[in-house]
C-alpha cells in the first residue's frame, strides 16, 4: 500500500441527498457529479451513450447513471430513492437521490433520514415552488441544518444574475423559519457542469456563464462540510444492547451493540435500568479486546462505533435495555410523538401495533391522532376532527402507549435518539416512522 493509498483510506465519509420538485435535473446533476468525478465504470458510460442515441439526445443524458429501475427509465421520473457512492481526493460520498413527486414523500423521508446535507434542486425558470417548501419542511423535520440550494438550469435563464438572486433571497427566508442555520445557494448548469464540480464550465463565447458569481462550486461546498457524527457526539452517552455476549469457560461477559449518542471511555460509570451502575472496565471492538494494556483508541468509544462493553460489576441485563451515562431519560408507557406514515393501511386511532425503539421491540397501541399536518399550510393542518387516521406520506401527531415503560426522549441529532418504527402485528409491514415529540407545530 503506498502513501498516497493509505491517505484515501482515512477520507471521512459525508452522506447527502438530493431533492426538489419533478424535472428538476436531479437525476442529471448526480449523473454528472458522478461522471464529472471519474466514479463512473466504463460498461456503465457505454450503456448511457447507447441509450442516449436511442432517445435522439446529442449528448450524454446523464440522468440514465441513476435512473436504473426500468418504470423510471420508461416514464423518465425518479420513484424510489437511489444510492450511489462516489469519491474525490478530499473524501467519499453516500448520495440518496430521492423523488421529486408528492406521492413519494416517504421515500424522500428515508433518503433524508440518514444524510448529513441535502442538495436541493430548483428550476431557475420556476424558482421556489410547493414541492421545494414540502422538502425543506422535512429536512427541518429530521433535524437537518444544512442545506444547498442548486438552482438549476441556469443556462435556460441566460445565466440571470437577478433571477438567481431571487431565488436565494427567498431561500434564505424561508430556511430561517425552519430553523435551518447553514443554507448556501449555488447558480448551476447540471447539463453544462456550471458550479457543479468546477466553476465556469461555459466555455468562453458560448454564452454568459455565471462569472458574477464568485462563490464555491456545490462539490467544494460538499468538500468543505464538516463531517462527523453530527450533534450525536454532543449528548449524553446513549447505548442499546443488541447482544449479551458470555464464554462461561473464560468467564467473559459484555454487552454488544452501537453508540447511539456521546461518548464513554474505560473507568467512566454508566447507569442501567432500575437505577444500577457500574464502571466500564474494557471496549472490546472487532480488533480485539480492550481494557488494561489496550491501545489509546480502544479506550474510549463515540457515536456510530460498535463496540462490546465488560462492566467491573454483574447486572442482569438482556437485549434492549438501554445504558446511559449523564442524565437518563425517564421511563415512561404513554408520550406524545410525530409519525410518518409508510404504507396504504391507515393508522387509526385504538390500532394496537409492535414498536421497535432502539433494539426494544414492544406491544404499542395509538391511543389517539391528533393532528394531520399539511405541511404546505399549517392553516390547512386538520385538527380536532373524529376519527383522524394516518395514510401512506402523511405527517401526524399522536400519542403511544406501550405495554411496558420505555427510556423515551425527544427526537434529536438525526435519529441518534428519539425515533421509532411502527409496525404491522400481522403482516410484519413497518406502518410509520415516528420522531418523540411533535414537531413542525
Amino acid at each position: 500500500m503506498t502513501a498516497d493509498d493509505r491517505v484515501f483510506d482515512d477520507r471521512a465519509t459525508l452522506r447527502l441527498c438530493t431533492a426538489g420538485s419533478v424535472d428538476d435535473g436531479k437525476s442529471t446533476f448526480v449523473g454528472r457529479l458522478l461522471h464529472d468525478t471519474k466514479s463512473v465504470l466504463a460498461d456503465q458510460l457505454a450503456a448511457v451513450e447507447h441509450t442516449s442515441a436511442e432517445r435522439g439526445f446529442s449528448g450524454l443524458d446523464l440522468s440514465l447513471l441513476v435512473d436504473g429501475l426500468r418504470a423510471e427509465r420508461e416514464q423518465g421520473i425518479t420513484i424510489d430513492v437511489a444510492y450511489r457512492y462516489f469519491a474525490t481526493p478530499t473524501r467519499t460520498f453516500i448520495l440518496a437521490d430521492t423523488p421529486g413527486h408528492v406521492q413519494y414523500t416517504r421515500n424522500t423521508v428515508t433518503g433524508m433520514s440518514t444524510s448529513q446535507v441535502v442538495v436541493l434542486l430548483v428550476d431557475a425558470r420556476n424558482g421556489v415552488v410547493e414541492q421545494t417548501l414540502r422538502h425543506l419542511t422535512v429536512a427541518s423535520l429530521l433535524g437537518i441544518r444544512t442545506v444547498i440550494l442548486a438552482v438549476n438550469k441556469m443556462d435556460l435563464v441566460d445565466y440571470s444574475e437577478d433571477v438567481f438572486t431571487a431565488i436565494r433571497t427567498e431561500f434564505a427566508t424561508r430556511c430561517a423559519q425552519l430553523g435551518i442555520t447553514d443554507a448556501y445557494a449555488v447558480p448551476i448548469s447540471a447539463k453544462t457542469g456550471e458550479n457543479v464540480t468546477d466553476q465556469s464550465a461555459v466555455p468562453t463565447g458560448e454564452a454568459p456563464g455565471t462569472s458574477w458569481y464568485d462563490g464555491p462550486s456545490v462539490l467544494e461546498l460538499l468538500e468543505s462540510i464538516p463531517v462527523h457524527a453530527g450533534r450525536a457526539l454532543d449528548l449524553d452517552f446513549r447505548f442499546h444492547i443488541q447482544y449479551v455476549l458470555r464464554d462461561h469457560a473464560s468467564d467473559y461477559r459484555a454487552y454488544a451493540g452501537r453508540v447511539s449518542a456521546g461518548s464513554i471511555a474505560v473507568g467512566e460509570t454508566i447507569t442501567a435500568p432500575g437505577g444500577r451502575t457500574a464502571t466500564v472496565v474494557a471496549i472490546d471492538t472487532s480488533d480485539g479486546l480492550g481494557g488494561a494494556g489496550a491501545a489509546d483508541e480502544a479506550q474510549r468509544a463515540q457515536a456510530g462505533d460498535s463496540v462490546a462493553l465488560r462492566l467491573d460489576t454483574e447486572i442482569d441485563l438482556a437485549r434492549g435495555d438501554l445504558l446511559t451515562a449523564g442524565t437518563r431519560p425517564e421511563e415512561v408507557r404513554e408520550f406524545a410523538a410525530t409519525v410518518v406514515g409508510l404504507t396504504d393501511t391507515p393508522l387509526t386511532t385504538g390500532k394496537t401495533v409492535k414498536l421497535r425503539y432502539g433494539t426494544s421491540l414492544v406491544r404499542a397501541r395509538v391511543v389517539s391522532v391528533d393532528r394531520i399536518v399539511d405541511i404546505d399550510s399549517p392553516e390547512a393542518d386538520r385538527v380536532g376532527e373524529a376519527e383522524l387516521s394516518v395514510g401512506l406520506n402523511d405527517i401526524a401527531h399522536v400519542r403511544i402507549q406501550t405495554a411496558q415503560e420505555l427510556p423515551v426522549e425527544p427526537y434529536e441529532a438525526r435519529g441518534a435518539v428519539g425515533n421509532f418504527l411502527l409496525i404491522d402485528q400481522a403482516s410484519g409491514d413497518t406502518l410509520a416512522a415516528g420522531f418523540v415529540g411533535t414537531r413542525l407545530r
